[in-house]
Order: structure tokens, then sequence, then C-alpha cells
């Protein structure tokens, strides 16, 4: 389904979600494109690594953590980048519909009343699919992935998909899995009584 245009809305996502699919914008264009990789990448949930930066970090306790504050403040710090961002105006739109609805959710990292960092993404049984995180701060982000992976223990969630591999979050546990047994663990978490918030 890679590349096949279709419209964007919350319905469609929730769809394509639970058939292991996710849309992205073309930067120049906007057009909205759907993909559906092979291998795909994953964060265990015994496998999230913490370093022992990121542990002083954690320890220090330098980040206030709150759920669902400020979803849209996530999505807009995610596509603050200066090379540009797959997540239009229609994503922040789109996105802000599944949050209200109870769907899509954000972990945040807050320091001295300020939104520094963040992660957000979708929630379907017990799968959860991470689709970007920010910060504006030396490892708010982590500490915010950090926060949701124990989210997602605590919450007995059994999947935690970050669509493609990138040395930052290879660095933090992510691997490779095939389609097919991607879509054999999807299956089997979208079936759990999961409840993220």
């Amino acid at each position: 389904m890679s590349g096949r245009k279709r419209t964007l809305t919350p319905e469609d996502v929730l769809l394509a979600y639970r058939h292991g699919i996710f849309p992205m914008a073309d930067e120049r264009s906007g057009e909205v494109l759907w993909f559906r990789p092979d291998p795909r990448a994953i964060i265990p949930l015994d496998g999230f690594r913490v370093s022992r930066s990121l542990a002083r970090t954690l320890r220090r306790g330098l980040f206030e953590i709150h759920l669902n504050t400020d979803f849209e403040g996530v999505m807009r710090g995610c596509a603050d980048r200066p090379e540009g961002t797959w997540i239009s105006e229609r994503f922040i739109e789109v996105y802000g519909a599944l949050h209200r609805a109870g769907k899509a959710h954000s972990v945040e990292a807050w320091r001295e009343g300020r939104l520094v960092g963040g992660v957000y993404g979708l929630a379907l049984g017990g799968a959860f699919m991470a689709e970007s995180m920010f910060h504006r701060e030396t490892d708010a982000s982590k500490v915010a992935l950090a926060a949701l992976v124990g989210r997602l223990r605590e919450r007995r969630f059994v999947l935690l998909d970050v669509q493609y591999v990138t040395p930052h979050l290879e660095s933090l546990g992510a691997v490779e899995i095939t389609r097919r047994e991607y879509e054999r663990r999807l299956e089997e978490a979208l079936g759990l009584p999961c409840r993220f918030a």
C-alpha cells in the first residue's frame, strides 16, 4: 500500500493502523501517503535500554511527566524540524480528533512550566503506535519515551510500534521484525482490553 493516495480522516487512520498501515504526508506536496514497511520496527517493552546518562537524568527528576495535557503542543513540537516534516496541518487536525476521542495520546516532559519534550501516538487494544517525538532540552524526549514504556508495561500493553529503526531508536532498544511477525503480534494486541488513560 506504500505510496497509494487516500484521504486522511480519523476513521481511515484507525482502519489503517488495525491493518499495520500508517500515513505520512509528502513534505513538498502535502499529499497523504500510506506505508506498510517490511521489516517493521518495534521496541520490545522488556527490551527498552536506559543508558547511564539517561538513568542519571531520570534519578535527578529534571522533568515533570504529564499525560495528554498538551497533545497539540507535542504534535507541533514534533513538526518543528529544520529539515521539514511529514506532520501537516491536516495531520494535526485528524490526530487531534483522535485524541479527543480517546484514541491518541501524548506523554509530555515539562520543565519550569514549559513543554520541553514529548511523544505521541495511538493506542488500540494492547498496541501503542508511537508516531513521533521531540525535545527542546537534552534527554527530554528520552525521558518521555521511558515514561511511555513504563505506562505501557503498567497497563499490560504488549506492542510498541515505532515504524522504522533509526540510530537513536536503536540505541533505546528498537529492533526490526518481519511484516508477517508484526501483523501476528498486532492481531494478538488488538484483542486485549488495555486502557492507556
